[in-house]
């Protein structure tokens, strides 16, 4: 008798937790984001070559609008490919549970991830108006470490972990201006690389 209460509290507290939760994310697509950053970070070191920018010279350099430009669709690559790698990785993952990917859930959780993203983006674009561009990644790291922490409720807890790493790196990155390539490709690389491993075989 005790046995099978027990068993109905589990059920109930797993009901209760699909139903409130969006459980479906994938630990490989942070793994396959993490090295997508790292070969987006890997380019644009690559793109400072060629136009004679040693990025570690310890010098501040002044940026072109056209090599501004160029970052800017770079990034703009690196987020797209992310985006749709975690959402290949993501459905595989909701189909295995018979989970719908998109629902009422679905929507508040990419409403509370967007509300830092927005505002991070756009402060960001300020940043670039005003030709503060060492500003750029850490500002980045710290919306993006938010954005995480704010969706945290709507979907497994350990991503705000992640979050709050984002954050510190991010806090970190302002006292050493002119690194930012650096913590970025810590940041958006290789802490998502180690996350989504730890997911990958937690929730295996």
């Amino acid at each position: 008798m005790d046995k099978n209460y027990q068993e109905d509290l589990n059920h109930i507290r797993n009901m209760m937790e699909k139903s409130s939760r969006f459980i479906s994310l994938s630990g490989l697509s942070g793994v396959f984001a993490g090295i997508i950053a790292l070969l987006g970070a890997i380019s644009v070191y690559f793109v400072f070559e060629r136009e004679g920018i040693n990025y570690f010279d310890g010098n501040r350099n002044v940026f072109t609008s056209d090599l501004v430009l160029e970052l800017a669709i770079i990034g703009t690559v690196i987020l797209i490919a992310a985006i749709s790698v975690g959402y290949i990785f993501t459905a595989r993952e909701s189909k295995k549970k018979n989970q719908k990917i998109w629902d009422s859930l679905t929507k508040r959780l990419l409403f509370s991830f967007a509300v830092p993203l927005v505002t991070g983006g756009l402060f960001c674009l300020i940043l670039l108006y005003h030709h503060l561009f060492v500003l750029v990644a850490p500002s980045t790291l710290i919306f993006y470490g938010l954005g995480l922490v704010n969706a945290e409720k709507y979907t497994l807890s350990d991503v705000k972990y992640l979050g709050f790493m984002q954050i510190f790196l991010g806090l970190l990155s302002f006292l050493f201006l002119g690194w930012g390539l650096v913590f970025w490709a810590i940041g958006f690389g290789v802490l998502h690389i180690v996350y989504g491993l730890v997911m990958h075989n937690k929730y295996k």
